[in-house]
């Protein structure tokens, strides 16, 4: 039996098998909210057969954004709009869920199609907010450096963002803690340089976004699993490392995370990444062992068997795939019948030999 897709069971919460839908930008919203082109571009993934089906990084406010074109959920008119796509995914089976996030210094930047420059005010771009006033690169906007009300105001949205995901049906939530975002800014000395209690030590760097997890786990249902993704290193000498992602993860399993998702680097633009497939999986593998927590792997997993062979090796528990199924939504059903699983294609495909290709 092909332990990929065996269930997974979080709290209350079952997902029908191991292949994950990892949170994909899409720079396709209005002032946030989703639109039809998410509708059909997560829906298709859940008619595909995957387990858990993930909104990509979706704002707690409006700095918050990457883009002016990104998802949002600081409003009740987000969860309208995201609540028909919650149903439509559940009722294919999937588990519905939602990363939220705030992108801090590396907010106010064009979509990629359009160069995926600094945006300014004459074209909807703000001033972003990071624990320092240090700029991602040479090209990007310097952030202002916050302040103890900011970082307040901050840690609020993320619990009324998590409150709103509640209203609309997610059954997952899952906090972005990684690419050098806000949180992940935090975390790494390479962009935190503050000289208060949230900076400097481990312990230090690590007081808000553990403070942000503990507050959310709080405020997000007890039956339903919190999910965090973080980078497992910067991929740069003296930044964010698996030591410490090892001990953050262990602070996360003792407030009431459920999964870490291991994805890595984003902090710096020059960090030299050595891309091969698989090349995140000993982060998982490493955390899941050393921390006693689930994990998830992620990252140039675009093989049947490579997936299987991470779940039966015990490297991770679940994994996330995300360009394999831009370029196949069906792949956990393709991935199923190689495997010689049972995952059924949708009844309204069934006079189709799904053998054939």
């Amino acid at each position: 039996m092909s332990k990929l897709f065996t269930p997974l069971k979080i709290r209350e919460i079952t997902f029908r098998n191991r292949v994950f839908v990892s949170p994909m930008c899409q720079y396709s919203s209005d002032e946030g909210m989703a639109t039809d082109w998410h509708l059909v571009h997560l829906g298709s993934r859940a008619v595909g057969g995957a387990g858990l089906v993930m909104v990509e990084a979706t704002a707690v406010s409006p700095v918050g954004r990457i883009s002016p074109f990104d998802s949002g959920i600081w409003s009740d008119a987000h969860v309208e709009a995201f609540a028909p796509i919650v149903h439509f995914i559940k009722q294919q089976g999937a588990i519905p869920g939602i990363q939220i996030a705030h992108a801090g210094r590396k907010a106010s930047t064009d979509a990629p199609w359009n160069g995926g420059g600094a945006v300014g005010p004459a074209k909807g771009g703000w001033q972003p907010i990071a624990p320092s006033p240090i700029a991602f690169s040479a090209a990007s906007p310097t952030p202002r450096q916050m302040s103890g009300d900011d970082i307040d105001a901050v840690v609020g949205q993320f619990v009324q963002a998590a409150g709103r995901a509640d209203a609309a049906g997610f059954e997952l939530l899952e906090l972005h803690m990684a690419h050098g975002y806000l949180l992940h800014e935090f975390l790494s000395p390479l962009s935190n340089q503050r000289t208060d209690e949230f900076g400097g030590s481990l312990a230090n760097r690590m007081r808000l976004p553990l403070r942000v997890a503990r507050e959310v786990r709080a405020a997000w249902p007890s039956h339903l699993p919190l999910f965090v993704r973080i980078s497992a290193t910067d991929w740069v000498d003296g930044g964010w490392d698996l030591a410490q992602s090892i001990a953050l993860a262990r602070e996360f399993k003792r407030i009431g995370v459920d999964l870490i998702d291991c994805s890595s680097g984003g902090t710096s633009p020059t960090a030299r990444v050595p891309l091969e497939p698989g090349y995140q999986v000993p982060f998982a593998q490493a955390i899941r062992r050393d921390a006693a927590i689930a994990t998830g792997a992620v990252g140039l997993i675009t093989r049947a068997e490579q997936a299987e062979q991470i779940i039966v090796e015990n490297k991770a528990d679940a994994v996330f795939l995300a360009r394999q199924l831009l370029r196949d939504p069906y792949w956990p059903l393709h991935a199923a019948a190689e495997l010689g699983a049972e995952a059924p294609w949708p009844r309204q495909y069934g006079r189709v030999d799904h053998r054939q290709k």
